[in-house]
């Protein structure tokens, strides 16, 4: 996913102005040294920004530094299965998301994780939903405008994605399935060329994110239809959700978490899940995240982020199983 200049910049600034005396410095107990923190994606992404603060601010209530550990790899897996086979002493904490730990399990026949058995939940971070974005030149204004056309037109209008199985994928698959339409998923290896190619007029619709599409939508290269949220994103205000035209089920975001391996000691399990409470409710926190695309998920903490992520497995297996994707 690209991320625009403006809110890198943000992040950044974020960045150098996070720190400060440690609300909870450890003098003696857990903890007594820095922390790892297993970021299964590359540097440089949304991701990697909101990482980097979110870790920030927390090593700074702990008392101690929170390391970054990118490990990119099928799909954010290889990363996740490092932290499942991490030393469970509360010192390496796992960077889980919906496609690491909703999504994958219908993605891939033998995960070498369980997202429910292998992980400790501790706090969710922040969900993202998609902007349905459209060629400006195409016939459609709106979403209704959208699936009458396509309604009248069945296949004929083609969508882009970052690829199968991908967040942009599923959320067109979602989308269509609930407004009872008909499209062609044309799948790229990642967002960026999808976007030059809708951009060019050769793709007609797509699903993504605000930091990705803003820049675009303000060129008025690109037009908004609408945001895959319950309510509208800060990002975007002008533009409608799903739920206000009338397919609330058509909701969806990518959400993230912080999760610990399984038999992590429990005082480092309620030191963490305590801090990361205060840390994801960071006023600059919610300010960097909002202004790309993102909501903090304050009311998931612990055991509510643990049934959450349980009941978005069967959901998104069903999702997953109306786009065809095949595991592998």
């Amino acid at each position: 996913m690209r991320i625009t200049r403006r809110a890198l910049g943000l992040g950044l600034a974020a960045l150098g102005a996070a720190g400060g005396a440690g609300r909870t410095a450890a003098q003696g107990g857990y903890p007594n040294r820095s922390l790892t923190w297993i970021v299964p994606f590359t540097p440089a992404g949304i991701t990697d920004v909101n990482s980097r603060l979110f870790a920030r601010k927390l090593g700074a209530g702990l008392g101690q530094t929170v390391i970054i550990d990118n490990r990119p790899g099928a799909g954010g897996t290889l990363g996740t299965e490092v932290g499942a086979r991490a030393a469970p002493d509360g010192y390496t904490m796992m960077y889980g998301t919906q496609g690491t730990l909703a999504t994958a399990p219908a993605l891939f026949r033998r995960l070498p994780y369980d997202p429910l058995r292998s992980f400790i939940p501790i706090q969710a971070m922040f969900e993202t939903p998609n902007v349905l974005v459209v060629h400006p030149y195409r016939p459609y204004r709106t979403a209704k405008e959208l699936i009458a056309y396509a309604k009248a037109n069945p296949g004929k209008v083609n969508f882009g994605s970052s690829g199968v199985g991908t967040g942009t994928h599923l959320a067109a698959v979602l989308f269509q399935t609930v407004a009872g339409i008909e499209m062609t998923h044309v799948p790229y290896p990642g967002s960026g060329p999808a976007l030059t190619d809708l951009i060019a007029g050769t793709l007609d619709i797509m699903f993504d994110y605000a930091v990705a599409t803003r820049d675009h939508i303000e060129g008025n290269r690109l037009r908004p239809v609408l945001v895959t949220a319950k309510d509208r994103i800060p990002a975007l205000p002008e533009v409608p959700t799903v739920v206000e035209i009338g397919l609330p089920d058509a909701a969806s975001a990518a959400w993230s978490g912080i999760l610990l391996p399984a038999g992590s000691p429990p005082e480092a399990v309620e030191k963490l899940a305590a801090e990361a409470a205060v840390t994801i409710r960071d006023p600059e926190i919610r300010r960097v995240a909002e202004a790309n695309g993102s909501r903090p998920m304050v009311e998931l903490s612990r055991d509510s982020f643990a049934r959450f992520i349980a009941a978005e497995i069967p959901r998104w297996a069903e999702i997953v199983r109306r786009s065809g994707a095949q595991p592998s």
